[in-house]
């Protein structure tokens, strides 16, 4: 059983500027999301970064306003919570293939996400993987984003502006000064 190995954890990075993070979590069993914010928010803060917890109302739209966020907001990274438990339709594997597809993709194109949603056979499966005392899958995900956000920072490139400024061209040619 999974529960009684021992796993390797990375120690958490260490941030030379602030670090803004958005868990964003669909808490259709708030019990168990519950205690996964709290072990995401732990770890973020744990690290010195400030958290904002953004509920939506299931797990498929979790990636959808992570990419909002991406393109509307200054967040590092987020970390996407919730739980899928098994039930008698197909619908769990919709949910648990698209909604892990989208964060995929959404990392791919360069949001730092650590994926924290749950998908589980029962009720009883989840409340072990998110107790804070426990198997912490909550800071686990928040540990992988801060991770994300730490390696964006070590490779980024300096932001070169586009194009010109009028008032540049003008100082380039010699003429005024800029105020």
């Amino acid at each position: 059983m999974a529960a009684s190995e021992q796993h390797h954890t990375l120690d958490l990075p260490s941030f030379d500027k602030p670090v803004k993070i958005a868990i964003v979590v669909a808490p259709y069993y708030k019990d168990i999301t519950d205690n996964l914010v709290a072990g995401a928010t732990a770890v973020a803060e744990s690290a010195g970064a400030s958290v904002e917890v953004i509920e939506m109302p299931g797990a498929l739209e979790v990636p959808t306003a992570i990419a909002i966020c991406e393109r509307q907001s200054n967040f590092d990274g987020y970390v996407a919570l919730g739980c899928v438990i098994r039930g008698e339709t197909t619908h769990y594997e919709t949910v648990c293939n698209d909604s892990s597809r989208a964060i995929a993709l959404l990392g791919l194109q360069g949001a730092c996400i650590g994926n924290g949603i749950l998908t589980v056979e029962n009720r009883e499966q989840a409340v072990a993987r998110a107790e804070v005392a426990g198997q912490n899958k909550g800071g686990g995900a928040a540990a992988a984003a801060l991770h994300l956000i730490a390696l964006h920072r070590r490779f980024a490139a300096p932001r070169r502006n586009m194009g010109f400024r009028a008032d540049e061209l003008h100082l380039a040619q010699g003429e005024g000064t800029l105020a």
